[in-house]
């Protein structure tokens, strides 16, 4: 059984050729100076996810600071691609930047269990555990962690996974509440490619119309996850055919069929609050 890439694990292409450029820091900096030129260089939100250059990744730091300084409440959503199952698919030199200068800049982060013990150092065996490591994440930076999958027993069964996430929220008064919950994410067998991106993606806009409740947020990303899942999987089974395994072609998301319930989803998977 494989687990379902849904925000679960983020891997290559998929394909097994594929052809194009690798923007260098330069480029991105002389991208953002055109940007900035025409002074259209405000943000409200920023996204990032898989890079695999120690220059380009600490350019985007900067230009993200750059932005927050014109723009105090920008929200940077980092998605810290860095591993999974144990393993490190990007130069290793990335991590300390990531842990030095990436996460304290971000305001919110989705990591899998892997990427957060990397990024703090400690290993997770429990919940609690898990807990800690969502603390010590915020005390890096970030208001908003979610671990998008772990190796944690659910107890619902082994056909489901668990996802933790923890926010902090300083009230009127000056006081600081957290919020932190659980998800049981069903298993699904096959893998897709972008579920990452998407579930990041479906967490930026879902904090921002419920900007201080995780809780809602996360159980309409990850509903939108599951509608557009399950809708791939039906339409790659049809087309492969009986008893034949659909191609990575035929997972391709299907994004644009599922427009509607990644506007209005109907809740399908529900957060415990811990």
């Amino acid at each position: 059984m494989e687990q379902m890439d849904c925000p679960l694990q983020k891997k290559g292409s998929g394909y097994e050729h594929w052809k194009g450029q690798v923007m260098t820091a330069d480029e991105l900096h002389v991208l953002y100076e055109g940007i900035k030129l025409n002074n259209v260089n405000h943000y409200d939100y920023v996204l990032t996810g898989y890079t695999r250059d120690d220059s380009f990744l600490e350019m985007v730091v900067d230009i993200v600071q750059e932005l927050k300084r014109s723009n105090p409440s920008l929200v940077y959503v980092c998605d810290p691609v860095l591993g999974d199952n144990g393993a490190m698919y990007v130069p290793e030199n990335l991590l300390p930047i990531y842990r030095e200068k990436v996460v304290p800049a971000a305001d919110i982060i989705t990591p899998n269990q892997f990427e957060a013990e990397l990024l703090t150092g400690r290993s997770i065996s429990t919940e609690t555990d898990a807990v800690e490591v969502m603390n010590l994440l915020h005390s890096m930076g970030p208001d908003t962690v979610v671990i998008t999958s772990s190796d944690l027993p659910s107890p619902l069964g082994d056909q489901y996974l668990v996802a933790l996430g923890s926010q902090k929220r300083v009230r009127a008064d000056g006081t600081i509440v957290t919020q932190q919950i659980r998800m049981d994410i069903t298993r699904v067998d096959a893998v897709f490619v972008g579920t990452g991106d998407l579930f990041a993606a479906m967490l930026l806009a879902w904090t921002h119309l419920h900007p201080n409740d995780l809780k809602t947020a996360c159980e309409k990303a990850a509903s939108v996850m599951h509608h557009v899942i399950k809708r791939t999987i039906t339409y790659a089974k049809e087309v492969a055919g009986p008893d034949r395994k659909p191609s990575p072609a035929q997972l391709e998301l299907r994004m644009v069929q599922s427009k509607a319930d990644i506007e209005d989803p109907a809740i399908v998977l529900n957060a415990v609050v811990l």
